[in-house]
């Protein structure tokens, strides 16, 4: 993605602009759903809001630009104040990625509607050059939605997917499995990064899942 930016400039606003958007959708989703099962912590820090600043991580944003994987700025809720801590927990955790996929979806359905609809033959639409823009955004807001949801559905602490199955466990299995937390930022790094230039290990568990989806939600004709 990095790279577009001395090759194709435009292209490079559009993934940057769609990244934005998708870190947006995911933290503050996950500052409503905490917010309407009681806790207003996200709320008194500011998350629950669609202003971009208040959800960007410099390194989780970096790595997406490089990778096209990373994460934003946690959103910390207090489950004290959830009536059930863990079930709770797991729904927080889950709403980031599936407002990432259900915008995926949006998208792809919009997308569908502009391929079919004949707004790309020159003769039948004289604004065709504003409908190719908004097709260069929709793309990469559905891959990196994508691409942002299964990665964060990883059950690697601190990624969601740790808390979703911690919260789906029975309470004895739960505990154990919260004992992993600690290492868990460990374990991440090690399959973020490349071994001897291979592509990395998160990159090789997850990638088939991503390609599975782009093809459901790409159309055929896509530009990408």
């Amino acid at each position: 993605m990095i790279g577009e930016l001395s090759t194709n400039p435009l292209g490079f606003l559009f993934w940057l602009a769609a990244l934005v958007i998708a870190i947006t959708i995911h933290e503050f989703s996950h500052a409503l759903a905490a917010e309407r099962l009681g806790d207003p912590t996200p709320r008194l820090m500011g998350r629950l809001t669609l202003n971009p600043l208040a959800h960007l991580d410099p390194l989780g944003t970096l790595m997406l630009l490089i990778a096209r994987f990373g994460w934003g700025k946690p959103v910390q809720f207090d489950p004290f104040n959830l009536r059930n801590p863990r079930r709770d927990g797991a729904i927080i955790s889950l709403a980031g990625p599936v407002s990432n996929l259900l915008l995926a979806i949006l998208c792809s359905i919009l997308l569908r509607i502009i391929f079919s609809s004949g707004l790309l033959a020159p003769s039948s639409f004289s604004g065709v050059g504003f409908v190719y823009l908004i097709i260069s955004l929709l793309q990469p807001v559905i891959v990196l939605n994508v691409v942002l949801a299964v990665f964060n559905l990883v059950p690697i602490h601190p990624l969601d997917g740790f808390k979703i199955v911690e919260g789906i466990l029975p309470e004895e299995h739960a505990r154990q499995w919260k004992e992993l937390e600690p290492y868990g930022l460990l374990f991440l790094l090690f399959l973020i990064f490349p071994i001897f230039g291979s592509p990395s290990p998160i990159s090789r568990l997850i990638s088939p899942v991503i390609n599975f989806l782009l093809t459901l939600l790409l159309p055929a004709t896509s530009l990408i």
